[in-house]
């Protein structure tokens, strides 16, 4: 219970307001412009979720911030490309959790290592006070791994199936 009452604390402690407040308008709008360049270069797609913390239904039932990754992941529609080559990135700023999100389509070629590698340099950023850097050092990072393979070819149209800008709650 005392660990439960902790943890539902932390979470409320953090607003939107502290996320906008770690990133910055213009900061936001640089991860948002590093996400659009990077669709141009491949077919995947690439959502960038930052939330302060979790919902209060999230904590009642011990929901990990992996679960609240994944039901984003569903929520924004990450898993509906044609491809199946979206890549969601989660920022949990109350527990300073890290997850990423990829389709089967890209899991099939990307080794849990390099997922856990992408998470490690955004922690080091992050631990630095950096957030932006981190989130750009993983967009970069997602962008490589889907450019080798998902790479636009000649003649192939450059869709946008999901907007580009970070979600902040």
């Amino acid at each position: 219970m005392a660990h439960w009452l902790a943890r539902l604390v932390k979470h409320r402690l953090f607003d939107e307001d502290d996320a906008r407040r770690l990133l910055g308008k213009d900061a936001l709008a640089r991860v948002e412009a590093r996400v659009a360049e990077s669709e141009k270069r491949h077919s995947g797609e690439i959502r960038v979720v930052v939330e302060a913390g979790l919902p209060l239904s999230y904590l009642r039932r011990h929901a990990t911030p992996r679960d609240r990754a994944v039901k984003l992941f569903g929520k924004l529609a990450v898993w509906d490309t044609e491809r199946n080559n979206g890549v969601l990135i989660y920022l949990l700023i109350a527990e300073r959790a890290i997850e990423i999100v990829a389709d089967r389509g890209l899991n099939r070629v990307v080794s849990p290592a390099e997922w856990a590698d992408i998470a490690a340099s955004m922690q080091s950023a992050f631990q630095a006070g950096d957030f932006e850097a981190g989130l750009l050092r993983a967009v970069d990072a997602v962008d490589a791994l889907l450019v080798r393979h998902f790479a636009v070819r000649p003649g192939d149209v450059d869709v946008n199936e999901l907007p580009d800008a970070p979600i902040v709650r």
